[in-house]
């Protein structure tokens, strides 16, 4: 047996000389996503996909009428309340700011009444356009496992912001079930701190399709326990734990994809 060693020796010096000349060789990166990230692509590619990128909406919630035009990134929100006595108020947000017209005139605001308002209208395209949006920069995507509601298999995906980018509201937080075969979002939670905080659950019903996106209107629960841990809602609706407060329809939803 000794007569062999030199020449594993040598064997084993030379696999060593290879393997460190290549290590020293510039290697291609190869980009790795973790499993949130590939799950709420899936997701987002099952609801609208490339849609979401260039695509005008219309849809009327709570007594609003809100139009919507998203392209490369560039967007434009518009919100029109007609009040009892006839008054016309039009809240256009884009990129840069958010301008509001009474009865076609620019009124001054101030920066509260600015900043209020432009989150009131990014809240509600947000909300009516999700998955899209989680995969916005500044969204931090934690896989949390897997779970069972209404003996459905689901992925939960908690998601937090980056302070820088995340908006006003960065340090809310949110949990999404997302379907672990359809890929579907059907459930989602989060807790929010401003005006007061509070914490809800949604689980989506009269799902549909137009023009390739998919939408959903939403039965919002609030927990009857105080607790903000919304990672637990599903556990908690199962439970028989979850009290119903509304519905967040999203009414004569009209699309239009393509300039």
């Amino acid at each position: 047996m000794k007569i062999f060693l030199p020449l594993i020796l040598c064997t084993l010096l030379l696999a060593c000389t290879n393997s460190s000349k290549e290590s020293s060789e510039p290697q291609e990166a190869t980009p790795v996503l973790d499993e949130a990230q590939k799950i709420v692509n899936r997701a987002i590619e099952k609801h609208g996909g490339a849609v979401y990128d260039d695509l005008s909406l219309a849809f009327d919630f709570r007594d609003r009428h809100y139009e919507g035009m998203r392209k490369e990134g560039k967007f434009v929100y518009k919100r029109l309340l007609k009040q009892e006595d006839g008054t016309e108020l039009l809240d256009i947000l884009n990129n840069e700011k958010l301008i509001r017209q009474k009865n076609g005139e620019e009124v001054a605001l101030s920066a509260k009444d600015s900043s209020a308002y432009a989150n009131s209208v990014n809240s509600v395209f947000y909300f009516a356009l999700l998955p899209y949006f989680l995969n916005d920069p500044a969204a931090n995507k934690t896989y949390l496992g897997q779970a069972q509601l209404k003996g459905k298999p689901y992925h939960k995906i908690k998601v937090t912001f980056q302070q820088e980018d995340g908006g006003k509201d960065f340090e809310d937080e949110f949990v999404y079930w997302i379907h672990a075969e359809d890929y579907t979002m059907d459930y989602l939670a989060y807790n929010y701190l401003t005006d007061g905080g509070g914490a809800r659950f949604r689980e989506a019903y009269n799902v549909r399709t137009v023009k390739g996106v998919r939408f959903a209107d939403y039965i919002n629960y609030k927990p009857e326990l105080d607790s903000r841990a919304v990672e637990n809602f599903d556990t908690m609706l199962e439970a028989g734990q979850m009290k119903e407060v509304s519905r967040i329809d999203t009414e004569n939803v009209e699309v239009k994809v393509g300039s």
